[in-house]
């Protein structure tokens, strides 16, 4: 594998959101405001992506909204929140660059050490899968796909498994990234943890 293979310009990224937000209500989480901006601005914001970087973001409802702020593709479900691995089968199937990056839409500011991080062990050895650890625990929503995985993310959904039972079952790497602070890892999934990433925000300020 040559050092081009894990080049920023052959990654797309990928914003997943397309969850139910059972726990906000039912409401679109990524449209979702913290401090008066929706919660995609801010994702996008933090992932300060380079001039012609591909991205889009993956949802099931509210497409028009998405589409203000970024490209926007459907999940094969639309609509039926089918779990993540709906949107990263997905994106995969129009990923047109040797990889993808996937990341939830509820971690407000995604670190770019993730997906650097990632990006280098790829490097090392071929494999289908790069995916982040915190030192705890797998993070399988920030993950490293090689493309040609299109028709097995599909099968794998289509059987009903999960996004870490179908990574279990490709060539999948965890990358240590321990040396991150917890916040690294925060997602938004109650208002009351959307009041206390705004006034995390307001101290950094």
């Amino acid at each position: 594998m040559t050092s081009a293979a894990a080049a920023a310009e052959d990654i797309t990224i990928a914003i997943l959101a397309g969850g139910a937000a059972k726990r906000l209500g039912g409401r679109d989480k990524g449209l979702v405001c913290l401090q008066e901006r929706p919660l995609i601005a801010w994702t996008l914001e933090a992932l300060d992506l380079a001039a012609g970087q591909p991205h889009f973001i993956v949802a099931n409802r509210n497409l028009d909204e998405y589409a203000r702020f970024a490209p926007t593709i459907a999940d094969h479900d639309s609509g039926a929140f089918a779990g993540p691995l709906a949107g990263i089968a997905a994106a995969l199937a129009v990923c047109s660059t040797a990889w993808l990056y996937s990341l939830p839409v509820d971690c407000a500011r995604p670190r770019p050490e993730i997906l650097a991080a990632l990006r280098q062990a790829a490097l090392d050895r071929p494999v289908d899968v790069l995916v982040a650890h915190d030192g705890h625990r797998r993070q399988p929503m920030f993950a490293l796909y090689r493309a040609g995985l299109a028709p097995a993310a599909a099968a794998a959904l289509a059987s009903g498994a999960g996004v870490t039972r179908w990574q279990d079952s490709l060539d999948t790497r965890e990358v240590d990234l321990s040396g991150l602070p917890e916040n690294a890892w925060v997602n938004l999934n109650t208002p009351e943890e959307f009041a206390l990433m705004s006034e995390r925000m307001q101290r950094d300020e």
